[in-house]
């Protein structure tokens, strides 16, 4: 199965003992209060229904489903949720209905409105983040002055999900790799990429026509409304920037404060993204090395070209001959360096990278295995805690229009050896993937302008390998009434990640409403 590099906020790791865990974990569940407000201390389920007043006008056919009667109910502790109903094709709302799952977090004070969260993908849950590292995201202050609601959206995870394979099916999906640069390996991967897609389509249904961004969004304006909120309050990571910027196109009148952290460019090619993934990452792969060979416990030697080289060759290695982990499993170059890629995405998870790449480097695959695993939320027992994987690729495939001609294929590949020797080759011949899709592009990558929409905060990490600053520049600059903030620092996405000066900018336009006068460099 061939994908692209994810584009969600990943978790911070720690190295501790003999293996690799998640510093975020899951909590167990008690109480919460009506969304809305701040926290009761109450318990018991609560029934709420949008206000005519904070619903507006909708569209004909789309009236129930603003004003349907929600139960919020204990779920996890200090959390309530919900299960709301949205239509699976807003050109014709009987045409069937979608299940969102949704968690709520209320505000530890009096709430001033809530505000809606994403932490990314395509695929990435927000149920997860508010119920497992809202603490380690949101800052106190932000806390104290909002309920925060966390969902799954269509397609992803709790609500009605993208089904595709089985645990031991996706197992084998993550693990084949098919050098696609051959004739005969273009044609098997061919073959993989219309078995991975019919299973899709046998599993999932009509449903896999209808995830596609621009119906997310719509799908937040009635979360919007759900929460009783006349406008949209939003922080969104990665592909989430995506995700607040269709809505701000097509919702502008709705548009309350919004933040978008770690920002794609909406006006970019699949082929174009791609790319740029990849000379970031290979500008981060150098910042690491760079950092590893000044320190005590770095595997690597000599200059940072010297260390690169020795990673070069370690991966030339696992593709030619995979390796064994200490569970008995395969690891092949895709996972490989999906575990290599992972701990790259916060510089804080670095010393990470060095103990698995130290143990690859004496024959021991397992760390890396464990990082990829992580990367596509397997657990230890072998079952997969979300679908975040095939998720990516059902949504991507209706939101891009991508490059399956041989010739062209050919060529980006070339291209993206020459911006990352060092794994600019397993990025490439994604477009096969969606040629085998058996439902077409829905969208055409374009400017957004937002015109009409409130100010709003778009933040750009300089060091950020998965969706690169210049990015946030382009964002930034198409929107009409856009703030663009930029963080001097590593890793993906800046929120939430230590900066102070990135932290009261955030709470500062959120709790006060303050705008900055111009761009803020921190």
């Amino acid at each position: 199965m061939t994908t692209a590099t994810a584009r969600r906020r990943f978790p911070r790791l720690a190295a501790a003992a003999a293996s690799v865990v998640l510093l975020a974990s899951s909590t167990a569940c008690t109480a919460g209060s009506e969304p809305g407000a701040g926290k009761s201390g109450g318990g018991g389920d609560t029934a709420t229904t949008a206000p005519a007043d904070v619903i507006g006008d909708v569209p004909d056919g789309l009236q129930e489903f603003y004003s349907q009667d929600v139960s919020w109910s204990e779920c996890e502790e200090d959390f309530r949720c919900a299960t709301i109903t949205v239509p699976m094709d807003y050109a014709d709302p009987d045409a069937g209905t979608v299940e969102l799952s949704a968690i709520m977090a209320e505000a530890d004070g009096d709430a001033e409105g809530t505000i809606l969260i994403n932490p990314g993908g395509p695929g990435g849950s927000g149920y997860d983040v508010v119920s497992r590292s809202l603490e380690n995201i949101t800052s106190d202050r932000l806390r104290e002055n909002f309920n925060i609601l966390g969902f799954d959206p269509r397609g992803v995870g709790r609500s009605t999900p993208v089904k595709c394979l089985s645990d031991e099916e996706m197992d084998a999906a993550r693990a084949e790799y098919i050098d696609a640069s051959t004739p005969e390996g273009l044609a098997a991967s061919r073959v993989s990429a219309k078995e991975f897609a019919d299973a899709c389509a046998a599993e999932t249904g009509a449903l896999l026509g209808f995830v596609d961004t621009a119906s997310a969004a719509r799908d937040m304006d009635i979360l919007r409304a759900i929460a009783g909120d006349e406008k949209l309050n939003y922080l969104g990571f990665s592909y989430g920037t995506y995700l607040g910027a269709t809505y701000a196109e097509l919702f502008p009148e709705k548009v309350g404060r919004l933040v978008l952290d770690g920002a794609l460019d909406p006006s970019s090619t699949n082929e174009e993204i791609t790319l740029g993934q990849a000379a970031a990452f290979e500008k981060a792969i150098r910042a690491y090395v760079e950092d590893c060979i000044t320190g005590s416990n770095c595997p690597l030697e000599g200059s940072a070209d010297e260390g690169i080289a020795t990673i070069r060759e370690l991966l030339a290695s696992v593709e030619a001959s995979p390796m064994t982990a200490a569970d008995g499993r395969l690891v092949t170059i895709s996972t490989f360096v999906s575990g290599f890629i992972l701990p790259l995405y916060d510089d804080i998870n670095w010393p990470v990278l060095s103990q698995a790449l130290e143990s690859a480097l004496q024959g021991d695959p397992t760390y890396m295995l464990r990082l990829a695993d992580i990367s596509a939320d397997r657990a230890e027992d072998g079952t997969y805690r979300s679908n975040s994987t095939v998720a990516f690729n059902a949504v991507n495939c209706l939101d891009y229009p991508m490059a399956s001609d041989d010739a062209q294929m050919a060529a980006d590949a070339l291209d993206l050896q020459a911006a990352s020797p060092t794994i600019g080759k397993y990025l490439a011949y994604g477009g096969v993937t969606c040629e085998a899709w058996p439902h077409g592009p829905v969208n055409e990558p374009h400017p957004i302008k937002a015109s009409g929409a409130a100010d709003l905060l778009v933040i750009g990490t300089t060091g950020d390998p998965a969706t690169p600053y210049e990015w946030s520049e382009a964002l930034a600059a198409q929107l009409e009434s856009a703030v663009l903030v930029t963080w001097e620092g590593e890793g993906h996405t800046a929120y939430g990640r230590g900066s102070q000066c990135i932290e009261d900018t955030v709470d500062d336009y959120f709790v006060d409403g303050t705008v900055p006068t111009e761009d803020v460099v921190c």
